[in-house]
């Protein structure tokens, strides 16, 4: 049986989902708010202590006095988590249960058990059909007798049907404690309600989350129909029922329906292989429940709601007929810049399309990328910008000095003859105010060497709080937040497919730096792209960008992939020309390189007769280039 069960990332995340414990994200750890064994401590104020490594399985909680470690068969076995039909069966060998009485007569149900049920919509028909009954000493307590497909009694159920509220019970010590709505013998063998019943017509089985609900499904005419005997979260039955359920060609689903979701749909689905219908939010008609409707609406509602159950949708598939037209006037959009790339593209970068921008180390990719944040701007557009490489105060330099433009960079030629540039301060200030709550950065400075941060959730928090237009990550390498050495590729490429997930969920524009392969000999720039093949597999456009051998400062930006548009350039691309003063790049479309891009000052500098501006308070430290 070794290898039986193998870690997947959904597991853990399922686990989370199980205990209704929040989490987060970071790096390849799956944080819980607080730990499902220790609860936080005393009085819970402990967070963040308990976490489940994503590449492994393994957890741990760091609070001294807990210290609980393990893996997900130990999550499994203590909180009745489920992995699967047979995992299940081979880690949690089936508990010894308590042996009950089988009665030799079928149970006579009692009076006052009629008069409840009757109460909610239920005849005595189906009472004495289900054995249905009261305790002795207590009328008011309804008993729930559940026995398996061979008639065998095994799982007792209780529900009080005086409860409300705020009831209380003495306990031994004479104390006051909250009375339970429902409660079961303890130690017996969980089986699902109603199995005896059903009849040998195998082809479909209704299943409900209480009794109550099952007895009015077959109140309404529909023999098969059981309930889960612990509520929707609890799956320990299904080791016992697992093959008699599969019998059945198919199941309905008519769970209680909650805050706009069924319960017990999910589960159910992951875990039979039959087919699995469910009731449809409509023929619920604004109740609960089966019951619910039953008493509202008649037997004939609940009935059609069995009838009408329609398919779970297989995840991630969609009619063709249902898909909306996308009208490429209705996707956000804005132009790179560059006239003649634009033509290339359709006019425009698009909303949910994935750019690979590749090229040679320190040939200017980075520069590429800030040019094109540089109109992003222009236009109106909001930035987020991930600089690997840069401190913070540096990106913001060699960007200023794009937005800038070569006619408001002082030069200075200082006392060893070098030539220093730099933006006087107040034209600085217009450049902030101008950009001001439209473009943002991932700031290096709050994170600690050792913290493993989940840059795709910050960037997704950032496009959804600030409205995120453009993504910029510079560059792969340095955005990956794993141990790269324990498998490089699968991180490059689950890292890749996050981004290309985010792209299309949220119609954003993200551009990706990466390195193309060293000593790459291929003819395919595509290929030459350094790491997975997923990467640029899964980009919507390849562009590269290199040097001219022969023309410093000529430049050619090539695009080898197109997916929605399918133009790509010639062998030499587009010529791109560089002005060294200010960084900036244009094609051969553009007159010069002294453009405005709408944050610059309406009147002229005042220069000097020399050519530079007076040394004045308004001059900031020179920056050396």
């Amino acid at each position: 049986m070794k290898g039986l069960y193998e870690f997947k990332e959904e597991d853990a995340y399922n686990f989370a989902r199980s205990v209704h414990i929040q989490t987060q994200t970071r790096g390849d750890e799956l944080q819980f708010y607080i730990c499902p064994y220790c609860r936080g401590g005393k009085n819970g104020k402990d967070r963040g202590t308990f976490s489940i490594n994503l590449l492994t399985g393994q957890f741990k909680c760091l609070r001294a006095s807990c210290s609980i470690s393990g893996n997900m068969i130990t999550l499994a076995r203590d909180f009745d988590f489920s992995l699967g039909i047979e995992v299940d069966e081979y880690y949690q060998p089936k508990k010894r249960y308590r042996r009950l009485k089988t009665p030799s007569k079928p149970i006579e149900p009692l009076p006052k058990a009629v008069e409840y049920l009757k109460s909610r919509g239920i005849s005595e028909v189906v009472a004495r059909k289900y054995e249905i009954t009261t305790q002795a000493k207590r009328d008011d307590i309804l008993v729930f007798p559940f026995f398996d497909e061979n008639g065998k009694m095994q799982y007792v159920k209780y529900r009080d049907t005086s409860f409300f509220k705020g009831k209380t019970y003495l306990d031994k010590n004479g104390e006051h404690q909250a009375s339970p709505k429902e409660w079961a013998e303890k130690d017996c063998k969980p089986i699902l309600f109603g199995m005896k019943q059903c009849e040998k017509d195998r082809k479909r089985l209704v299943i409900c989350e209480g009794q109550i609900d099952s007895l009015s499904v077959v109140e309404a005419g529909i023999d098969c129909a059981v309930s889960v005997p612990g509520g929707m979260n609890n799956f320990r039955w299904i080791p016992y029922c697992w093959n008699w359920v599969c019998e059945f060609e198919e199941i309905v689903v008519f769970g209680d329906y909650e805050r706009d979701h069924m319960t017990l749909l999910d589960s159910i689905r992951k875990r039979f292989p039959n087919k699995i219908r469910y009731v449809r939010r409509d023929d619920y008609k604004g109740c609960k429940d089966a019951n619910e409707i039953l008493q509202k609406h008649g037997k004939d509602s609940v009935r059609g709601a069995v009838e009408n159950a329609i398919e779970q949708p297989v995840k991630q598939v969609v009619e063709l007929a249902d898909v909306k037209r996308q009208d490429l006037r209705d996707i956000p959009k804005f132009k790179t810049g560059f006239r003649q790339l634009d033509s290339y593209l359709g006019g425009y970068f698009y909303g949910g399309q994935l750019i690979i921008l590749t090229g040679k180390r320190g040939q200017g990719k980075s520069t590429v990328a800030n040019q094109i944040c540089v109109a992003a701007l222009q236009q109106g557009k909001k930035i987020f910008a991930y600089s690997g490489e840069l401190p913070n105060w540096q990106y913001k330099s060699w960007i200023d000095y794009q937005i800038a433009g070569p006619g408001n960079i002082v030069e200075q030629l200082n006392q060893d003859g070098e030539m220093r540039r730099f933006i006087t301060n107040s034209n600085q200030d217009r450049i902030d105010d101008w950009y001001r709550r439209k473009f943002y950065l991932f700031d290096n400075n709050v994170v600690d060497d050792d913290e493993l941060t989940d840059l795709i959730s910050t960037i997704e928090n950032s496009v959804m709080q600030y409205g995120i237009d453009l993504v910029v990550v510079d560059n792969l390498m340095t955005a990956l937040d794993v141990d790269m050495a324990k498998d490089e590729y699968r991180c490059q490429s689950k890292f890749v497919k996050k981004l290309s997930r985010l792209t299309k969920r949220h119609d954003v524009v993200v551009i990706l730096v990466a390195h193309p392969r060293k000593n790459s000999l291929t003819v395919d720039e595509n290929d030459a792209v350094s790491g997975s093949g997923d990467i640029t597999n899964l980009a919507d456009i390849v562009m590269t960008f290199k040097r001219d051998e022969d023309q410093e400062d000529l430049n050619h930006l090539s695009v080898s992939k197109n997916r929605w548009f399918g133009k790509l350039t010639k062998k030499d691309g587009i010529d791109l020309r560089y002005d060294k003063k200010s960084r900036r790049l244009i094609d051969k479309s553009q007159m010069d390189f002294d453009f405005e891009v709408g944050w610059e000052p309406k009147e002229p500098q005042q220069y000097s007769f020399d050519g530079f501006i007076n040394a004045t308070d308004d001059m900031e430290t020179p920056f050396k280039i």
